[in-house]
């Protein structure tokens, strides 16, 4: 698939995505956002890729919203807007994204760093969300997903030089390439239920994710390999 405003590897078990206008600082139009969830959809559905990275340039992540393309919007066009449920697909991401992440990382942009599960950042990284500045307020999670964030287990999981934000964030990509892909799956739901859910029904669905992961092949490999004391070869089944 052709790509206008990202720019796509596939590197298995690593699928890459660049976010890629980078005279405007990365701005996030719904062009752009569109892009970025198909090419997540698309790496979900690739048994080759079991970790994706989600990266910008050493300048900006993301910038934040394209505002010349919001300042035409009106309340209509907002609620039409299927951009929202570009968000709401987001979400539903199976595999792990690792956000590596520099410079300006600002409103939308830093509301698109937050869906990733894991975020390297350089020393140049910049969060914030100033949408009050020019009049408005997050609107695709700002206000919910950071303090969520935050109050778990902080906003940035490693910062490092800004000459290896990019390889730290490949080189832990890769390490967790190397875990039972549907184990990791799994996982990742169970964390995010634990946003939106309380402690004993979190601990239900949990519960539920950990039998499951009993009826797989990677279960039987994985302790086969421990009592051998050989590495593990995971086939995702």
């Amino acid at each position: 698939m052709t790509y206008a405003n990202i720019l796509v590897q596939t590197e298995p078990p690593l699928g890459i995505i660049h976010l890629n206008r980078p005279k405007v600082l990365n701005a996030l139009n719904f062009e752009l956002l569109r892009e970025v969830v198909e090419a997540l959809e698309t790496f979900d559905k690739d048994d080759r890729i079991r970790v994706t990275i989600l990266t910008g340039n050493e300048d900006a992540f993301s910038a934040g919203a394209d505002i010349k393309e919001l300042s035409e919007a009106t309340p209509v066009d907002l609620i039409k807007e299927s951009k929202f449920a570009l968000w709401d697909r987001l979400k539903k991401i199976a595999k792990p994204i690792i956000g590596a992440i520099s410079g300006h990382t600002l409103g939308g942009g830093c509301e698109l760093a937050m869906n990733c599960d894991i975020i390297i950042a350089s020393e140049t990284a910049r969060f914030g969300q100033p949408e009050i500045n020019i009049g408005i307020m997050p609107g695709a999670g700002g206000t919910q997903r950071l303090t969520r964030t935050t109050e778990k287990h902080g906003l940035v999981n490693k910062v490092v030089p800004v000459e290896a934000y990019f390889e730290e964030a490949k080189k832990l990509a890769l390490q967790i390439a190397q875990k039972a892909p549907v184990a990791v799956r799994l996982a990742k739901e169970a964390v995010l239920k634990s946003f939106d859910t309380p402690l004993e029904e979190g601990l239900q669905f949990e519960r539920r994710n950990f039998y499951l992961l009993f009826s797989t092949e990677d279960m039987r490999e994985g302790m086969k390999a421990f009592t051998e004391k050989r590495p593990p070869q995971f086939k995702g089944r």
